[in-house]
């Protein structure tokens, strides 16, 4: 059986000839969750009805934990700061400063109904985007996201950089992936992450692995990757700052 995660057609997800371009939305200023969300939804409304064009939104959030629809209560170990319960596939994670949110949302009816393969494309996006900086990315059948071998931490030993959790409605995409970029590491002690409780396998991020990387340098570097996995360079691109 071909692996799908691992062999992914980089014209699967390319739009449709002749569509709207793909907007880019960043936020400057962290983004309250439940706002997120009922923006996200409304968007993905109107992309449906062919009111909008497709969006990718770049932001962060202020500290904060969210479980998805295979979250467990116990994997709140310390109630911190807030938890929100959310649609999205996977279970516990954390979001906050430092950490860069991307919410896509796709007409995938339009590029490729296939959810599997639309996960595989998220992966790959993660991954080229941390090439950029040097950094291998590697998937997991077994686990979701992108992960980092850390031989110096004892033979093994992986750790979590990159998360994803999706919804679809009407084959709209929402929701979407982070990356760490500089986030405050030791938020993630107050959960489970994503119900991962093997002491081999922990979290890090861009700066954790000696990378100086700013936010804008993780923008510029998922801008250019996620035109060579999802195609938008095709249609080109709009952009708004709020």
């Amino acid at each position: 059986m071909v692996n799908e995660r691992q062999n992914l057609d980089l014209t699967a997800f390319a739009g449709p000839a002749g569509g709207d371009a793909v907007e880019w939305l960043i936020s400057d200023a962290a983004v309250p969750y439940p706002e997120a969300v009922a923006a996200m939804e409304a968007r993905v409304a109107a992309i449906a009805a062919h009111q909008s064009p497709e969006q990718v939104w770049l932001l962060e959030h202020p500290p904060l934990y969210t479980a998805g629809t295979s979250g467990r209560d116990a994997d709140l170990l310390d109630p911190r700061f807030p938890l929100f319960a959310t649609g999205r596939g996977g279970q516990l994670t954390y979001h906050g400063p430092g950490q860069r949110v991307a919410y896509v949302m796709l007409d995938l009816k339009r590029r490729r109904p296939d959810v599997r393969a639309y996960v595989a494309g998220l992966e790959e996006w993660i991954i080229r985007t941390l090439a950029s900086f040097n950094v291998r990315g590697e998937r997991r059948e077994d686990r979701v996201g992108v992960w980092v071998r850390r031989p110096d931490k004892g033979a093994g030993h992986e750790d979590k950089i990159a998360a994803i959790g999706v919804r679809l409605r009407r084959w709209v995409s929402f929701h979407g992936i982070s990356i760490n970029v500089d986030p405050d590491l030791t938020h993630f002690e107050a959960i489970v992450p994503c119900g991962v409780v093997d002491p081999r396998y922990g979290v890090t991020s861009l700066a954790d692995l000696g990378l100086p990387v700013t936010t804008a340098d993780a923008d510029i570097a998922l801008r250019q990757a996620f035109a060579e996995v999802f195609g938008s360079a095709r249609t080109g691109l709009t952009e708004a700052t709020v």
